[in-house]
C-alpha cells in the first residue's frame, strides 16, 4: 500500500493538531504501513507501538485500499446493530409480567413471558435473559 504525498501531508497534519484519538492511531498505522512491505516497520513492530491487534491493522489497511484515507482513519461500519426490543417491545414484556399469570401458575416466569411474545407474534425469536435485561430497567412490580 502507498500513500499519496497530499496523504501524508494530511495524516500528519491530524496527528499534530490532535483529533479523536482512534483517528491519530489510525493515521499512524497508516503512516507505518505506507509502503509496506518495503518500508521498516513490520506488523509486529506496528502491533506493539500501536497495542493494535493484526486483524485491526489489516482492516485499516483494506479499508484504505477499498474505500480511501476517510474510511480507514473512521471506524468499521456498524450492520446489523439494532436493537430487537423496542420500546413498544418493553411495554408488551410490563405489561405481560403485570397481567394474571397463567393457569397453573403463581406469576410469570422470564420464559414465559419470552413465550408469549413469541405467540403474539410480537417477535420472531427472544431469550429469556434478554427479557431479564429490560426488568431490570423497569421499576415495575410484578405482583409480588
Amino acid at each position: 500500500m502507498t500513500l499519496t504525498d497530499e496523504e501524508r501531508i494530511e495524516l500528519k497534519k491530524l496527528i499534530q493538531k490532535g483529533d479523536k484519538g482512534y483517528r491519530i492511531r489510525h493515521a499512524q498505522i497508516l503512516l507505518k504501513l505506507d509502503n509496506y512491505p518495503t518500508n521498516d516497520w513490520t506488523y509486529k513492530e506496528i502491533q506493539r507501538a500501536h497495542g493494535a491487534s493484526a486483524a485491526t491493522i489489516a482492516s485499516i489497511a483494506k479499508r484504505y485500499v477499498i474505500s480511501g484515507l476517510e474510511a480507514a482513519l473512521g471506524r468499521k461500519q456498524q450492520v446489523n446493530r439494532h436493537r430487537k426490543v423496542t420500546g413498544e417491545i418493553e411495554a408488551h414484556i410490563c405489561a405481560i409480567a403485570c397481567s394474571e399469570a397463567p393457569e397453573g401458575h403463581s406469576r410469570w416466569t422470564m420464559q414465559a413471558i419470552a413465550d408469549e411474545l413469541i405467540r403474539l407474534e410480537l417477535v420472531d425469536y427472544i431469550t429469556d435473559s434478554t427479557i431479564c435485561n429490560v426488568m431490570k430497567k423497569t421499576r415495575s412490580n410484578r405482583g409480588l
